[in-house]
């Protein structure tokens, strides 16, 4: 049977142009996209290279910030301006290293797919980093402080205050040591000296109370040192934080390491 024209009408089958088997299908990403590689079969070798980077970046950030707290309550024990707004302007550093370190964390875990205490591991590291990172922004926070406090002449708290801080920068080089190794026993201990932070924290506090009642001249300086030994006990505090998280990974079980 012919058309109204006179043609002969075309086969359906035969009109059809074959499927493309290579056409693009609507989950496909390009091969710049950053999820376009295939993840290859999970191994120990690559693993263990990949944690040892992340290991390597999270020695790096906590000697900075250990070097920033000592920097910074030497900079107030000293009445050194200069040095206080150095370590004010070394954050964007710490700023980059966790941003390395989670990066490195997302392509461990995109690429080698770990699972059960391997990806407690890898989150358990950025954590830790995160602690870090803030660690240090605690130590720009007291640099500050030491900054205005450099013209004023001391508080009687002020040289505990530095002696705070060195016992603080000493508790996170130690908490470092204990993620590496992941010793559940050595970060208890590093956990239960958070005592001796929070007693001379205490100590400073009630005696600059007492600074800024007997003379009001005493009331700003005794605010900025108030805040600045407020920010070094909180940096204890997220020591114990990483202490706690070791725990876990050793054991399994969650603990509250500040009782």
């Amino acid at each position: 049977m012919t058309d109204p024209t006179g043609r002969h009408p075309a086969d359906p089958a035969e009109e059809a142009p074959p499927p493309d088997e290579h056409a693009a299908l609507p989950t496909d990403v390009s091969p710049q996209h950053p999820l376009s590689e295939i993840p290859r079969p999970f191994t120990r070798e690559a693993m263990d290279a990949m944690e040892q980077q992340i290991k390597d970046g999270i020695l790096r950030l906590g000697s900075m910030v250990a070097e920033r707290t000592l920097g910074a309550v030497e900079a107030l024990e000293n009445h050194d301006e200069e040095a206080a707004l150095n370590i004010i302007k070394t954050d964007d550093q710490l700023n980059d290293e966790l941003e390395t370190i989670s990066n490195l964390v997302a392509q461990t875990i995109v690429k080698e797919q770990p699972v059960a205490r391997d990806l407690r591991f890898l989150m358990a590291l950025d954590h830790v980093a995160y602690e870090l990172e803030r660690m240090g922004d605690h130590a720009g926070s007291v640099a500050k402080q030491a900054r205005k406090l450099a013209p004023r002449p001391p508080l009687s708290a002020q040289p505990r205050l530095a002696d705070l801080g060195r016992m603080v920068a000493q508790q996170v080089r130690d908490i470092l040591t204990v993620v590496v190794d992941v010793d559940q026993e050595r970060a208890r201990e590093i956990a239960a000296k958070d005592d001796d932070i929070d007693a001379m924290y205490h100590g400073i506090f009630s005696d600059t109370l007492e600074d800024m009642r007997r003379d009001p001249e005493n009331v700003d300086g005794g605010a900025r040192i108030l805040f600045a030994a407020h920010y070094l006990e909180r940096t204890g505090d997220r020591v114990t934080n990483i202490a706690e998280d070791i725990v876990f990974l050793a054991t399994g079980e969650v603990e509250d390491l500040n009782q």
